[in-house]
């Protein structure tokens, strides 16, 4: 194997973290008593953190970044002689959390390893490091000392908490818990607890440490190097649940006897084997046991709710934006995980945005540079539109779908000047965005697009937009009765495979409906089939086939009123529009309009 074969084979989230002093750390000693959730009390609290960029005279541009469960401080480099952090393709100037805007703070946490109290710190009663006597830690107590850090630093609301896995841990708990004290959460790749199979493997990796005989019942620092079997089993344990399938299938099937020869007491007769084994015995060199029993027993006790009701009551008081966003392919905490979180914040009414990258990376996904592009731009644009006042300008804007309603200016106003002022309004399929910054400019108070293209999704948070990625196919269970005045569904309907679903859930969700369609029997799609015998396209002029096409289906006017008619809905208001002319059509609309606008309510 080559020598650049064997980095790739090797390359993981780990590759930048070592073991090494930390040129920039920073320390903060809390001298009084701290009383932790399950009671035990620490005398005092030494904090190690990180800071980038410059805090503003208004003190209102900090970040803080929490850390995964391995993490520490030292997040991104500090210049060109610094060593790499575990976050740098994210943080830094010019990156999508741009220290030349934003003051970021990256502390390590309590009980870690790397500066901050832990398990390898110094017991004040016995002179001894606390090893396993270190009390019980949980998330709560980890982002209370975060919350005493930020005072400590004269802040008194943080433009934004970032945090992945442990660290979404954090996020979710500081919207929650401190909701007057952060503007804006980002949330990647976390749940509002493990499931049973994640405990499953936290308790295996932490049996693989206690049952290690070097582990001396968890006082083993002035007595041999500690049970490093053991930790490293649970790391090279804990790394199988951070890739995907799809991502140990490419790195490791097409060569999978082509092991790397390294020094190690584990098996290296797969490549799999050799890149866990180096895994596990890196880890050794720079990580606490201790702290791994610690805080993988943090991250198990963490527990939001398991239920609906419980998840709504949790995030009934939080006052952030939100921005969650899950891995397609992330297995340890999988994407139904994220969107419990969101249906919560939306049974609440708070403003939230939702995406499930599409990745092939797994759970690591949002350390790796692979999705960065999405993830990464959709943290910068949340950041950059926190706060009120947005002017919605996309930078790179995303052109609006061939189907959208936004191809013809005159349909464009007419919805516009149907919806009432100050309304609520959910809008299906609302793609870039265009039509939901206008009626946020116009005043109406509560404006949500669904949409299911990611590039799209990121043209709304680029608008200051909020937006749910969901297939309108399978519903609006998120949304409750009556909690909008008008849902909103333009040009979307022909693509549609439930119709009568989406319909019937438009009209429970919101008072009106407004619907938007192309009218197949439109004079000269008559002319096409009657007289050439091809297809009624209604979307041909935006070069699609019958092929290619994205609608599923071609209806009328009149077969919209039938269906209305047999579903007991009421047309309240009928608009028809010849789009080629530019005018509303009056008479014999079936023939004479290519467009139909119709607003609904039962």
């Amino acid at each position: 194997m080559s020598n650049s074969k064997s980095a790739d084979l090797f390359e993981s989230s780990d590759s930048s973290r070592s073991g090494k002093p930390l040129r920039f750390a920073q320390y903060v000693t809390f001298d009084e008593p701290i009383t932790l959730a399950a009671g035990d009390v620490l005398p005092s609290v030494t904090v190690c953190y990180e800071t980038y960029g410059q805090l503003s005279p208004q003190r209102d541009n900090a970040v803080l970044i929490c850390h995964a469960l391995t993490g520490d401080s030292h997040v991104a480099s500090h210049d060109d002689e610094d060593d790499p952090g575990w976050w740098d393709i994210l943080i830094g100037p010019g990156k999508p959390v741009d220290t030349d805007k934003y003051f970021v703070i990256c502390p390590n946490v309590l009980g870690g390893c790397r500066g901050t109290t832990g398990p390898n710190s110094i017991h004040p009663e016995t002179g001894k490091p606390f090893g396993s006597d270190f009390p019980v830690v949980q998330i709560e107590d980890i982002v209370d000392v975060q919350r005493r850090l930020v005072d400590h630093l004269g802040i008194d609301q943080l433009h934004g908490v970032i945090g992945g896995s442990l660290g979404g841990f954090m996020a979710l708990t500081w919207g929650v818990r401190l909701p007057s004290r952060v503007r804006g959460v980002v949330a990647m790749a976390t749940s509002p607890r493990l499931t049973s199979q994640g405990l499953a493997f936290d308790v295996v990796g932490r049996n693989a440490i206690t049952s290690d005989p070097e582990y001396q019942g968890g006082q083993f620092y002035s007595n041999g190097q500690g049970p490093l079997v053991g930790l490293a089993i649970a790391r090279m344990l804990g790394h199988i649940t951070y890739l995907s399938r799809e991502a140990m299938t490419s790195r490791f099937d097409v060569n999978r006897m082509d092991a790397r020869n390294i020094k190690t007491r584990f098996e290296t007769k797969f490549a799999v084997g050799s890149y866990l084994a180096y895994q596990g015995d890196r880890f050794g060199d720079r990580f606490d046991a201790n702290s791994y029993v610690t805080l993988s027993t943090a991250m198990d006790l963490f527990d939001l709710g398991g239920t609906a009701e419980e998840l709504r009551e949790a995030f009934a008081v939080t006052k952030a934006r939100w921005l969650v966003m899950s891995f397609s392919t992330d297995w340890l905490f999988l994407p139904f995980q994220s969107r419990e979180i969101v249906n919560a914040l939306i049974a609440n009414n708070r403003p939230v945005t939702y995406c499930n990258v599409i990745s092939k990376c797994g759970h690591d996904a949002f350390l790796l540079a692979d999705d960065l592009e999405s993830y990464g731009e959709m943290t910068r644009a949340f950041l950059d539109n926190i706060d009120e006042g947005s002017d919605h300008a996309v930078a790179n804007p995303v052109p609006e779908r061939p189907t959208s309603i936004f191809q013809n200016r005159l349909e464009y106003d007419t919805l516009l000047e149907m919806i009432p002022p100050k309304a609520s309004v959910l809008d299906l399929g609302c793609g870039g965005g265009e039509f939901l910054g206008r009626l946020q400019d116009q005043g109406h108070h509560h404006v949500v697009g669904l949409e299911l293209d990611e590039r799209a999704i990121l043209a709304c948070i680029q608008r200051g937009l909020d937006v749910v990625q969901v297939d309108l196919n399978e519903g609006l269970a998120a949304f409750s009765d009556g909690q909008f005045d008008v849902v909103v569904l333009s040009q979307t309907l022909q693509a549609i495979r439930n119709v009568e679903r989406v319909i019937r859930e438009m009209l429970r969700v919101g008072k009106h409906a407004i619907v938007s369609f192309p009218n197949a029997a439109y004079a000269p799609l008559r002319e096409r089939l009657a007289e050439h015998g091809l297809s009624p396209q209604t979307d041909s002029a935006q070069g699609y086939h019958w092929f290619n096409t994205p609608s599923v289906r071609t209806f009328s006017i009149r077969d919209f009123e039938d269906f209305c008619r047999m579903q007991g809905i009421r047309i309240e208001r009928q608009i028809a529009i010849d789009t080629r002319a530019g005018t509303a059509v009056t008479e014999h609309p079936n023939m004479q309009a290519d467009i139909a606008i119709m607003m609904l309510s039962r």
